[in-house]
């Protein structure tokens, strides 16, 4: 009876200690998949470019791609996500809770804003009260109005920087009206309206070259650097380290310059 009541012990001691065994690996497995949200154009593509590279460090990449620019914030702060690459600063400080609880890792490239239009060729040609649609976003509004001041077409108050709205303008020579829409409508949105002021990597998904296809662009000392954000506390995760690593390479910077006609420009 003691050898029969031995042997179910050692049997429970054996299942006890696969199970401990198990769930290590699966934990071990779990800590090596990172979860990366993004927009398809460009980010999605860099994230997809770099898989390989991660995968011979033991981790893999999985790239959950989303079309609205609320969504990537919220799956981060709920644990869904362990890091999101779609957004610059200026939009990440916009909400209080997303900058209380997320933070910028790195940033990875700029994407020009333009203003486009499938109706004119040229930005002088815009008529006396024609309709221009902007982001319905207070970041990218304001980054849209601010574009449209530099071109002469409107002039903003003093000092009202990024944040910028239309009952900041105090200039309005061509009598111009805004229509806010969300960003990833403004590409089809250019049916209907005179012009449209689109974020580059919405551009890109439609088709259009930021350089060659707007009416006006930013320059080049654009504040609005794309950034690979993740939760507070979370920057020196070794998972999102080697994330920067391989995006913030040679490898990506060329893919970058040969692939976008500078409709992206890297920033390292």
């Amino acid at each position: 009876m003691k050898k029969i009541f031995s042997l179910m012990i050692a049997g429970v001691l054996v299942l006890t200690l696969n199970h401990n065994v198990e769930a290590k690996g699966n934990n071990e497995k779990a800590g090596s998949v990172l979860t990366v949200g993004a927009t398809p154009v460009p980010h999605a593509e860099l994230l997809n470019l770099i898989k390989d590279d991660l995968s011979a460090q033991g981790i893999t990449l999985k790239v959950v791609e989303f079309t609205d620019y609320v969504q990537p914030n919220s799956a981060l702060i709920a644990g869904d996500l362990d890091a999101n690459f779609f957004q610059h600063i200026p939009y990440l400080d916009s909400n209080e809770e997303w900058s209380a609880k997320l933070v910028s890792a790195f940033g990875v490239h700029v994407e020009p804003f333009g203003l486009y239009s499938s109706k004119l060729k040229n930005i002088g040609d815009l008529p006396n009260g024609a309709t221009i649609a902007i982001p319905n976003d207070p970041s990218n509004g304001g980054r849209a109005l601010l574009l449209l001041q530099s071109k002469g077409l409107i002039t903003l108050k003093a000092g009202v920087g990024l944040t910028a709205t239309p009952r900041d303008i105090t200039g309005n020579p061509k009598n111009l009206r805004f229509r806010e829409l969300e960003a990833a409508q403004l590409p089809r949105s250019l049916q209907d309206v005179n012009a449209a002021t689109i974020n580059g990597n919405y551009a890109l998904g439609a088709g259009l070259n930021p350089v060659k296809d707007s009416l006006a662009i930013e320059g080049a000392d654009s504040p609005y650097v794309n950034i690979v954000v993740v939760q507070r506390g979370k920057e020196t995760d070794p998972r999102i380290i080697a994330l920067k690593n391989a995006l913030l390479s040679q490898k990506v910077k060329d893919y970058i310059n040969s692939h976008y006609e500078g409709g992206v420009a890297a920033v390292f």
